[in-house]
């Protein structure tokens, strides 16, 4: 199973602490409307509760045969029922003309302590209102101003349904309910209580909420400062990767620190490994240089045993040719130095493979279209083909390289050095094709290493697995005339662009590859 990255697991551990933060604000003002709910609930029940209990004390406690309301006796009723109850308030109210209209003028003075003398009724349809269980001194009279719009909002409601019935607006601390009822037997007199229902939570339940509240905001902040740290990070990350990817990784420079402390750690390693790296490939060039230089002295000796074998015996024909046309021995002389002339040019084609062989390979870099390069060096021998009826083709695979945006579809090689290589393989091609034959060459690039493929494929004898090592060697041929450099030289030409040269497995007949890198530097 493939692990996610460190920047995706981050960004997950983001959006969780987002999710979480979401989910604690929806509990939280959850809780706070449930609880609010519940207290205003609890509370509009025990207003109500009051409410019925004072219109009904007050309907058994006086006779209702008088129009006149008995506000003493209102309060007192009022002051008996409503000790028991702590925290609620509560009063009479008589509707009369206009009083419960939308007008909601300010209530006049109540009556001072029980046992004063009652003023007139006031206009505004105030008969009495009493808190004995008041926390000043004494029992409360005066009318609360600042719910005196909900109270008469109450008792419009409870006018017009005639029933008992509540309303609440929701404050800083909790709620304030009030409640209004009939009382029974009349149609124009209501009783109305008041009462503040506890704040959500409890007690301190602003304190809690506040404290959640200050909670999540820092989460929230701590999230945000999270995600720009993230958003910076993963910037960050994606250049080092692109300092990193396969595009620049034959150019491999020295990477700008992005000033993350972790960041900076991974770069500043990456940078020492690329400065060994890149000592390390000029300590093997150098020493691949002098590997090659001591393999060439190595053969030194090998080569001047060979080279000794190979003019010897031109030479010697050459000496027996000119003898004979010194003692006029019946021959034709210019048949005889004919001859001579000949084993001359093999000599000196011996000795400028040999000179090829010897000397390093000096290559002068180019960008080449590989397609054009190979059917150009290809076509210099397809007379030579002819001549022997021989069917030379060319077959170039669709080149994608790994990095078409550098130089398209074009590779980076010497092509005249390379040309020297493929020449001496398609020669070896048409020499070993019997009458009739057929040689390919064929181009391709190989996805895997990012290499260019080159092979000569014949049909003719076929080379033998003991000798697909050995036939690179100098002087090994497989014919009489040949002077065994010329598969020697392919090597060299391959080594020297960082490559290889080697015969490949085929069903019948020889296949000889080249495969060097698709952009050489040197």
């Amino acid at each position: 199973m493939k692990r996610i990255s460190f920047a995706t697991q981050l960004a997950l551990l983001w959006a969780l602490v987002a999710v979480v933060c979401m989910l604690l604000a929806g509990i939280i003002w959850l809780l706070f409307q449930t609880d609010q709910s519940r207290q205003i609930s609890t509370a509009s029940q025990q207003s109500i509760a009051a409410c019925q209990h004072v219109a009904a004390r007050y309907a058994l406690s006086r006779q209702l045969g008088t129009d006149s309301p008995a506000t003493d006796l209102m309060h007192a009723v009022l002051d008996t029922v409503l000790i028991q109850t702590p925290k609620i308030e509560g009063g009479f109210w008589g509707s009369s003309g206009d009083t419960l209209s939308n007008r909601t003028p300010a209530p006049p003075p109540m009556p001072g302590p029980a046992g004063g003398a009652a003023p007139p009724r006031a206009p505004d349809g105030f008969l009495a209102y009493s808190f004995p269980t008041y926390e000043g001194s004494g029992v409360k009279r005066d009318i609360p101003q600042a719910e005196t719009p909900l109270i008469l909002r109450t008792l419009r409601l409870a006018a017009s349904r005639h029933a008992s019935v509540y309303d609440s607006v929701p404050g800083g601390e909790g709620a304030t309910v009030a409640a209004a009822c009939p009382v029974a037997g009349s149609t124009t007199l209501y009783a109305w209580t008041l009462t503040r229902a506890q704040a959500p939570l409890g007690q301190y339940g602003h304190i809690l909420v506040l404290s959640l509240a200050v909670i999540l905001t820092g989460i929230l902040v701590i999230a945000l400062i999270l995600g720009i740290a993230l958003r910076r990070w993963r910037k960050n990350l994606s250049a080092l990767e692109r300092g990193l990817s396969p595009e620049t990784a034959d150019s491999l420079t020295e990477l700008p620190l992005v000033g993350e402390a972790d960041l900076d750690k991974i770069i500043n390693a990456v940078n020492a490994f690329a400065a060994r790296s890149k000592a390390s490939q000029a300590r093997a060039s150098a020493l691949s240089e002098k590997l090659l230089q001591a393999e060439r002295f190595a053969s030194l000796g090998k080569l001047a045993a060979q080279v000794a074998h190979e003019i010897r015996n031109p030479l010697g024909a050459v000496r027996l040719k000119l003898e004979n046309v010194l003692a006029h021995d019946g021959h034709a002389p210019n048949q005889s130095l004919t001859s001579a002339l000949g084993q001359v040019e093999r000599i000196e084609t011996q000795v400028t493979s040999l000179l090829a062989l010897t000397q390093p390979v000096t290559l002068v870099m180019n960008t080449v279209d590989v397609a054009e390069w190979v059917t150009a060096s290809a076509g210099t021998h397809r007379e030579r083909a002819a001549q022997k009826a021989v069917d030379l083709t060319v077959e170039v695979d669709p080149l994608k390289p790994a990095q078409p945006e550098v130089d398209g579809q074009a590779a980076r090689f010497d092509p005249v050095q390379m040309a020297r290589a493929l020449d001496n393989l398609i020669l070896n091609a048409i020499r070993h094709a019997p009458p009739g034959g057929k040689v390919a060459v064929r181009a391709q690039h190989t996805g895997t290493g990012n290499m260019l493929r080159i092979a000569v494929v014949d049909n003719g004898p076929g080379i033998p697995v003991a000798d697909r090592e050995r036939i690179f060697e100098p002087f090994v041929t497989g014919r009489p005339d040949g002077s065994g450099l010329g598969l020697a030289v392919v090597r060299e030409v391959a080594a020297a662009h960082g490559g290889r040269a080697h015969v490949a497995d085929t069903d019948s007949g020889a296949c000889f590859v080249i495969e060097i890198p698709w952009h050489t530097y040197s």
